[in-house]
């Protein structure tokens, strides 16, 4: 089984018989053959499978790590995963990770018998996944649903249904959470949020505590970008875990990042009047972003368009810009927007100097309470149904 051509291959008859009648020297060969080339897909693949022969699994989920390393978008390794998972009992990582070998997967009759048979059991346990996943996550919105119509349920079910594997999706294109119903808008009127004004009126202190940070110099700031070892890159390549694109957290996880907050007290206070998400270990988000001379952020899609992002210029160099979808702006200093980033958008800093500006999200204007209530009830739900300990922030 193997994704691209290599040397040595299981797959020839020699390492086949070798295989076979010693295995150790079989592993032994492959690891010699990967210290030589770290990067080399089959070998890799064929490392894995066969420490999975030997039942060494651990080791095995190692190699596929590997693996993935070089190729994320494997469909064998992905495939070689998921059985794995599966057969240890872990059923939501399992289905999880079959999910992704499903949307890799090739012809399948370009596949030999045991892959076909593999990838049978991968449709079948993907299959029960999504059905026990749609029953929790629906049992998470009945529970609290008593008193709700039809009316009143008609988008939180349709947001079942696209979450749950039912329904594609058919406008914007969040990364992860789609709810239905709501109106793709690039950039809102200023008049949509009453708040606006005097959350404005904050930018002299908010400017002044990022000025008193900044002198202190950019050590409390992160790599906007850290994806793992193994996730696609993709536009992300030449950000991934740069300080060319670099954020200060003032609300993160769905709580105030404590040691922070001393340093801006103002700016905490701008930020209380904002209508925020309140979806635990998630939202509400707020972060300064510092963008470095002559760095682009490529097109991209946000998270999810149940809450939208707000942006306070602070720093703004001449040759910055913004696009959201067909809409291209100029920060000014002072002026705060609220746009969708679940359509998609870029930005630039053309300047010699550097860029920044106070990012939050908040609730998108047209959910309801009752649907702010269910899409935190479902979140909760998705994160226990997969057992996630630690937590995150949704992107923004």
């Amino acid at each position: 089984m193997s994704d691209a051509g290599a040397s040595p291959d299981l797959n020839t008859p020699a390492m086949r018989t070798l295989a076979g009648s010693d295995p150790t020297r079989a592993l032994q060969i492959l690891k010699r053959a990967l210290e030589l080339e770290p990067k080399n897909l089959s070998a890799w693949l064929n490392y894995a499978g066969l420490l999975r022969a030997t039942g060494d699994v651990e080791a095995a989920l190692d190699a596929i790590a590997h693996a993935l390393e070089v190729e994320p978008r494997s469909f064998h390794a992905l495939l070689m995963k998921g059985a794995i998972l599966d057969r240890q009992g872990n059923f939501p990582d399992a289905g999880r990770t079959y999910a992704l070998a499903l949307l890799f997967a090739p012809n399948d009759e370009s596949l030999d018998p045991p892959t076909r048979a593999a990838l049978a059991q991968a449709r079948e346990v993907y299959a029960k996944y999504i059905d026990d996943f749609g029953q929790e996550i629906w049992a998470a919105v009945d529970a609290r649903s008593e008193r709700q119509t039809p009316r009143d349920r008609q988008r939180v079910n349709r947001f079942l249904d696209i979450i749950s594997g039912r329904s594609p999706i058919y406008q914007q294109k969040p990364t992860d959470y789609f709810f239905p119903g709501l109106p793709a808008i690039e950039f809102f009127d200023d008049e949509t949020f009453p708040w606006l004004p005097a959350f404005e009126g904050y930018f002299p202190d908010i400017l002044g505590e990022l000025e008193a940070e900044l002198a202190r110099g950019l050590d409390q700031f992160a790599p906007y970008v850290q994806l793992p070892m193994g996730a696609p890159v993709d536009q992300w390549a030449l950000l991934n875990h740069s300080d060319t694109w670099s954020s200060l957290s003032l609300k993160a996880n769905g709580r105030v990042v404590e040691e922070n907050a001393p340093r801006f007290p103002k700016t905490l206070e701008a930020l209380a009047l904002l209508p925020q998400p309140s979806v635990p270990n998630r939202s509400p988000v707020a972060i300064f972003s510092a963008l470095q001379p002559h760095t682009k952020i490529p097109p991209h899609h946000g998270v999810t368009n149940t809450r939208m992002v707000l942006h306070l210029p602070l720093i703004i160099p001449d040759h910055c810009g913004f696009r959201v979808g067909s809409e291209t702006r100029q920060w000014k200093p002072g002026k705060a927007w609220v746009f969708d980033d679940t359509i998609e958008h870029e930005a630039w800093n053309d300047s010699d100097h550097l860029r920044v500006i106070l990012i939050a999200d908040i609730w998108n204007p047209y959910l309801t309470d009752y649907e702010r209530e269910m899409y935190a009830a479902v979140l909760g739900s998705v994160d226990a149904f997969h057992n996630e300990a630690v937590a995150y922030s949704e992107s923004i």
